[in-house]
């Protein structure tokens, strides 16, 4: 969540705030929570959590299956007012397909958001040769994926700085990087060369490309592919990264 330090407390509705913490808890490994699991993964107190659960089931963003709790399609409603606000369809979209036909590779397009990075749109190429599962809505580490650390490294430099610092270190395979020093000389060298390349640190035999969305210091997406090392060689790096260059360009100048 990118918070707004600008808004006095006073004027926050804290009732709110804690629905919608109640509802991020919920992601692909967390579908299905009973209310002690939902209290447990917020702080909040289980009394609590049982009135905004009930809430959200109430007003059908929620659905209630015995003891169990899941999301309903109801809340791709929320999302879906941001990307038709920001014309993805018309506008970014086709930019996506055009770019994927290109790099020969499926290719995403993620945002910043809070510790981590979500995927705003992807391109739906059929000939797609491999999928790491991801989709429209799922988010990324940012210090061990490539498009997490093209946003640390083109990003707002407090943002980045703070996220380098607290973020927890998570071991995804045997090569991730654990050293917040050599982190840290990662991003610094993908801030100067602008692209940003990591391989089998988030998936294990599998290398990410990605590029920043925007000016140094303000980018706040990052426009990327994810395949398997077998599949394409470190030779062909630099030609995808121009092509997603190119076409990161264009993506920053429809949304501005």
């Amino acid at each position: 969540m990118n918070v707004q330090p600008d808004i006095p407390l006073k004027d926050i509705s804290l009732t709110f705030m804690k629905g919608m913490t109640v509802l991020r808890a919920f992601d692909d490994t967390h579908s299905h929570l009973s209310l002690a699991e939902i209290a447990r993964l917020t702080g909040f107190e289980r009394a609590a959590v049982r009135r905004l659960v009930l809430t959200l089931v109430h007003l059908g963003y929620v659905h209630k299956d015995d003891n169990r709790y899941s999301l309903t399609p109801r809340v791709l409603v929320l999302g879906s007012g941001f990307l038709r606000g920001n014309q993805f369809g018309r506008r970014v979209q086709p930019l996506i397909e055009l770019c994927a036909r290109e790099v020969g590779y499926s290719v995403s397009l993620a945002m910043r958001d809070g510790p981590s990075a979500v995927y705003v749109a992807q391109s739906s190429q059929q000939n797609a040769r491999y999928t790491f599962g991801f989709t429209i809505g799922s988010r990324l580490p940012l210090l061990s994926t490539a498009i997490g650390r093209m946003l640390l490294a083109w990003g707002d430099e407090t943002w980045a700085q703070e996220m380098l610092e607290t973020l927890p270190i998570e071991r995804f395979t045997p090569n991730t990087l654990m050293e917040r020093d050599a982190i840290a000389a990662a991003i610094a060298s993908i801030r100067e060369a602008g692209v940003s390349i990591v391989e089998g640190e988030f998936e294990t035999g599998a290398v990410g490309i990605a590029v920043p969305v925007g000016a140094m210091h303000r980018a706040e997406a990052a426009l990327g592919i994810s395949e398997p090392m077998s599949e394409l060689s470190a030779a062909d790096y630099p030609r995808r990264a121009e092509i997603l260059h190119r076409y990161a360009n264009q993506i920053a100048d429809e949304l501005r």
